[in-house]
């Protein structure tokens, strides 16, 4: 069942935190650059667009090998896993 959170912090492309959580989640199926890398800057611009201050639907479907959640996340009824997969390495 998807929780509903506010994003607190974007901290590249696919991960970001929230109010509820200590550890970050990452959005499951995408891999946006890593910071310093081409694109990483406007990936991570594109993602706090999209959810930074916002209350967003977290739907956990796997832990990575930090004990991160990687989940499906939504803005309303708007996948932001789908969205982010335009800006893929």
């Amino acid at each position: 069942m998807a929780r509903k959170e506010v994003v607190t912090k974007v901290i590249d492309g696919d991960t970001f935190k929230t109010a509820s959580r200590t550890r970050p989640i990452r959005l499951a199926n995408v891999d946006t650059p890593e910071k310093g890398c081409p694109g990483s800057v406007i990936a991570k611009k594109a993602l706090e667009r999209k959810i930074l201050r916002k209350t967003v639907s977290i739907n956990t479907v796997a832990r990575d090998t930090y004990n991160r959640a990687v989940a499906n996340v939504k803005v309303g009824s708007k996948s932001v896993n789908k969205a982010m997969k335009r800006f893929e390495k």
